[in-house]
């Protein structure tokens, strides 16, 4: 969290100035629209699209109904562009110019002005519409819109009237033809009626159905008696022995008159008589055919007798006459109950015909009704659709009267007292937002376009190397060392470079004489580590030799303001030994051996064997011997004057040192088997603090300005000694 914290800092110190450049700049460009952006008042209506209007008519509320006719369709994003409409534009505009006379809403107004600045919304979850308008007079914003409510409620109000007028004049032209049908229907129905004789349908059935039921329940009952005489009959016939009506009508007769029951008294005697005779005579015997003579007489007569009180018709023994009253009884019971018979069996084959009959009528009266259905349809839908017609027509009439509309102004617009924009919070609020979203984006952006070494731990993680030192970034005026007391006497300046001799020393195992100090690129600000180094070495008693090999571009003589000869090449010339050509310095312990005279081919002196034989001496005279060489990038000079030596220690700068460069001379060094000591990274700011936590500072602020060199003397002298102790 802390390593996160820490690196976030460092990414803002380093790219602080174009964050807040772009920052302001959003920050400044806010304020300029500000300016010259002119101020807009806003106001608002509201609109209500409602079909609950109180119309008397149900054709009004079918007009004012709000429906949705399509799939996907909003009754109010319609009537949403129906506000922007040039119908409804062109009236709120001549009600605004009319108004403009009195200087009530300011200039004159067009369609397309006040188009370009309406905005209409619809409310979600609502019914509503909301009006909104900007303008840079107030009282013109609140004219506008309410004028455009009055004009879309009008002419709500006119469509639906002229609506309601279609309606009225179409009905108007179908009335008349809907009354000469009903006529028409009525007649056809009348007509049929008189010539089928079906009045009633449902009636005439109910009658006829009921009389039906009627006459099967009689005859029923008829059925049941007819059976009950049948069986009496049946019954009597085989009591009395009758073999028909008349003979047994004829033996009732003959048994109950009085001549003739003398008669066969008398021929019941001579028929006994005649008996007797035969028992005793022959039939030829005159007493047998005197007595057969009576007997044939008395027949005669009683044939005569009873022809005179029978039916005539039949003739009937003397043995079959009804002499007592029981067979005369049942014989008259008899005949009554044929004659019952035959009228029960006549009243129901009249019944039976009087069935058929009805049944033969109800069986046409379904026939003679189809017609009269159809008719009697055609006049009750001609009597509904003239009614139905004639209730729309007074509908309409009274929708045109009442000027409905599904429409209403719920909220009017008020005179705006704030503009609306252009909103100064909401500006700065946005250009703070955005302001910091692009001085981030540029911070990312050249985070990740930035190649450069960054920090000392990203050095070290990158090159697997110790990390020798950290060297703070010198001041103007502590660059050159002469004179040399305005760095030797800042303690925040020498311990880093302090630390830097005690990790040579403590990191390596074999004493180190002679060090090559380069960098990969021109500017990391070797030649200044090389002076300063060797000045902190001479400060704590080492003899220190600074050796100025960068024969292209030399800096050494400047920095501590000595002549450039003679130097180097005068050495490997023979024209001066070593000792002869070094100079002395202000610093005690410190010499330097410049580059001499420039020559044009610097690489063949560096290669030459005396320049070897130069260095070896060096470091026999001397207790360090720094040799500062060009770039590796720009030459192989460093490469060469490194394997004269113990190692070479790179330079780098945050901010400058290019990582691939870096990189790529590090294992130049590396496959050359070149000993490479560590790297040090140079021009640290604030991130030196976090290396050197002790407050020399403040320590060093408490002492008299004599004591302070003193002191930090001191210091050098006891770790000099612990040095060659070590040694």
């Amino acid at each position: 969290m802390g390593k996160g914290i820490s690196t976030l800092l460092a990414v803002l110190r380093r790219r602080g100035f174009p964050a807040l450049t772009t920052f302001a700049a959003v920050i400044g460009a806010s304020f300029a629209y500000l300016s010259v952006t002119p101020s807009l008042y806003e106001t608002s209506a509201r609109l209500i699209l409602d079909d609950k209007q109180a119309s008397v008519s149900e054709l009004g509320r079918d007009l004012t109904q709000v429906t949705n006719t399509g799939v996907g369709r909003n009754p109010l994003a319609d009537q949403a562009e129906l506000i922007k409409s040039q119908t409804v534009l062109q009236l709120a505009t001549s009600k605004l110019n009319a108004q403009s006379k009195d200087g009530a809403t300011g200039d004159k107004l067009s369609p397309g002005s006040i188009s370009s600045r309406l905005k209409v919304v619809i409310v979600p979850a609502t019914n509503i519409l909301e009006l909104r308008y900007q303008s840079p007079n107030p009282n013109q914003a609140a004219a506008v819109v309410n004028a455009l409510s009055q004009a879309v409620v009008e002419e709500n109000i006119k469509t639906i009237s002229t609506e309601a007028t279609k309606v009225r004049q179409f009905l108007e032209r179908k009335v008349p033809e809907a009354r000469q049908r009903l006529l028409n229907a009525e007649s056809a129905e009348t007509r049929y009626r008189q010539q089928s004789g079906v009045v009633s349908v449902d009636d005439q059935t109910k009658s006829l159905v009921g009389s039906l039921a009627e006459l099967e329940n009689q005859e029923r009952i008829l059925a049941a008696q007819l059976q009950e005489t049948r069986s009496r009959d049946a019954s009597l016939r085989q009591i009395t022995a009758a073999k028909n009506i008349p003979n047994a009508y004829s033996s009732v007769r003959e048994g109950q008159d009085e001549q003739l029951k003398v008669l066969r008294t008398k021929l019941a005697d001579v028929e006994t008589k005649l008996i007797e005779a035969r028992v005793k005579f022959e039939d030829a015997h005159p007493t047998v055919r005197d007595l057969l003579g009576q007997r044939d007489e008395l027949r005669a007569l009683y044939a005569e007798q009873t022809a005179r009180v029978g039916s005539g018709n039949s003739t009937t023994s003397s043995g079959d006459v009804a002499n007592d009253q029981i067979s005369q009884k049942l014989i008259s019971d008899l005949i009554a109950n044929d004659v019952e018979r035959l009228a029960v069996q006549n009243r129901l084959n009249a019944i039976q015909k009087m069935r058929a009959n009805i049944q033969s009528r109800l069986a046409l009266l379904p026939i003679r009704q189809q017609p009269l259905t159809v008719l009697t349809r055609q006049r009750e839908e001609a009597s509904e659709s003239l009614k139905f017609l004639q209730g729309k027509l007074e509908e309409a009439r009274i929708t045109e009267a009442q000027k409905v509309s599904n429409i209403r102004i719920i909220e009017s617009a008020d005179v705006p007292e704030l503009p609306a924009s252009p909103k100064r919070s909401v500006v700065l609020v946005l250009a703070t937002f955005f302001g910091g979203i692009l001085a981030i984006g540029l911070v990312l952006l050249l985070e990740v376009l930035d190649n450069t070494l960054r920090d000392a731990s990203e050095a070290e993680e990158l090159l697997q190397l110790p990390l020798l030192g950290v060297l703070p970034r010198l001041p103007g005026t502590k660059l050159s060392l002469e004179p040399a007391e305005q760095f030797l006497d800042d303690l925040t300046l020498v311990e880093p470079y302090r630390m830097l001799l005690k990790n040579l020393e403590f990191r390596s195992t074999d004493n180190i004489r002679v060090i090559v100090v380069s960098s990969p690129l021109s500017g990391e600000g070797k030649s200044v580590v090389v002076s300063h180094l060797a000045a902190v070495s001479a400060m704590l008693y080492r003899r220190t030799l600074i050796i100025d090999a960068d024969l292209r571009k030399p800096v050494q003589h400047t920095l501590f303001n000595i002549p450039s000869r003679p130097g180097i090449t005068e050495v490997i010339n023979g024209t001066r030994n070593l000792l002869g050509a070094v100079q002395p310095t202000n610093i005690d312990n410190l010499d330097v051996l410049t580059c001499g005279e420039l020559r044009g081919r610097p690489s063949q002196i560096l290669e030459s064997p005396t320049m070897k034989s130069l260095v070896a001496e060096a470091a026999e005279h001397y207790d360090l011997v720094i040799i500062d060489t060009p770039p590796l990038s720009a030459c192989a000079d460093a490469s060469t004057l490194s394997q004269l030596s113990d190692g070479v220690i790179l330079t780098t700068r945050p901010g400058f040192t290019l990582k691939e460069v870096l990189q790529r001379a590090v294992s130049e060094l590396t496959q050359n088997r070149i000993p490479v000591l560590g790297v040090i990274v140079n021009g640290m700011t604030s991130d030196t603090e976090k290396y050197y936590r002790y407050p020399v500072e403040d320590y060093q602020s408490k002492l008299p300005k004599p004591l302070r060199r003193f002191t930090a003397l001191g210091s050098s002298s006891k770790n000099s000694a612990d040095n060659s102790r070590s040694k």
